[in-house]
């Protein structure tokens, strides 16, 4: 595949962590993480929970902008941790959907309660809609609910829809749409399903799952993920496929590779990863810990531990 989209470099890039499954008030500061935390009984503290957001700003010149990559799973975590950080809900101008699972979506009507009468841009592969399921060995079933189209409507937020690579940022940050789907090793998720005109069907790709690219002058792609459903390596190729840029410089978010059906893919993950040789690695959310202490081992020198609180800069030289 040859480069298909114009990615122009942008002068800075920050990423924020609003929502992640994990606070750690002890971790220190050190580049490109800046721990944002306050370890204070007489305020409000951060909070965790199993799911993911992120801001994200990008600059280029004296152009700025500000989105949300994702929101969490609870309607109010979100907003908190924004309070806490004060990151203001007038600053952010847009937000992408990862996918449609609850635990990157849950956020949004807090978040449009927020802005109140100002409009909110939503970002989202049409798939994103389906009611979705997975279905546990001994037989039980966890419901995933999609993002309700009538309810984001009526609390003001206008969805724009999209299975093709687009902009959030014009020429500046990238959703990549679908992922096409090439690892042998990264097959999917096998018990997981949708509703489709009222019948259940297979659904192990989850064709829906997008990530946002970033290119940062003088470094190279950082390459955001919600789930990483599509599987962290077929995003990165494509990533560097679509782009024409070939140098990945960071990875930040969750690599789905928690649980006895992804854990046997870790060992070809790592070491794809550590041929691409990025300098700046973040497992979270459902990357797991076995996945994330093989991605420390094999690369201690990228390796950075997420907090919800933690800013990420990475700056031209």
């Amino acid at each position: 595949m040859g480069a298909s989209i114009t990615l122009s470099p942008v002068d800075r890039l920050d990423v924020t962590i609003l929502v992640d499954n994990t606070v750690n008030m002890l971790l220190g500061s050190a580049p490109p993480a800046v721990r944002r935390h306050r370890l204070d009984v007489e305020r409000p503290g951060l909070l965790a929970e199993h799911g993911m957001a992120m801001l994200v700003s990008v600059t280029k010149g004296d152009r700025s902008s500000t989105f949300l990559f994702d929101t969490g799973l609870s309607r109010d975590t979100l907003t908190h941790n924004m309070d806490v950080l004060e990151v203001r809900a007038q600053d952010i101008q847009a937000v992408v959907l990862s996918h449609g699972h609850a635990d990157h979506c849950g956020g949004l009507a807090g978040m449009a309660r927020r802005r109140g009468a100002r409009r909110l841009p939503v970002l989202l592969h049409p798939d994103a809609y389906l009611m979705r399921k997975v279905v546990l060995p001994d037989g039980s079933e966890v419901r995933l609910p999609p993002p309700d189209l009538r309810s984001l409507a009526a609390e003001g937020i206008d969805v724009i829809e999209g299975r093709q690579p687009s902009y959030v940022v014009e020429g500046l940050a990238l959703v990549t749409g679908g992922v096409p789907r090439t690892v042998d090793v990264e097959t999917g998720f096998p018990i997981h399903y949708a509703q489709v005109q009222g019948a259940w069907q297979p659904d192990p790709w989850i064709h829906d799952d997008q990530a946002v690219v970033v290119n940062v002058r003088d470094k190279g792609l950082v390459v955001l993920t919600g789930c990483g459903h599509a599987g962290i390596i077929n995003i990165l190729k494509y990533a560097r496929a679509a782009t024409g840029v070939e140098s990945v410089h960071g990875v930040i978010g969750g690599m789905h590779l928690e649980g006895g059906i992804f854990e046997p893919r870790i060992q070809r993950t790592v070491e794809a990863l550590v041929e691409m040789r990025p300098q700046v690695v973040v497992p979270g959310h459902c990357t797991g810990w076995r996945a994330t202490h093989a991605l420390a081992d094999a690369l201690p020198d990228a390796f950075v531990p997420n907090s919800v609180g933690t800013r990420y800069t990475f700056a031209a030289d």
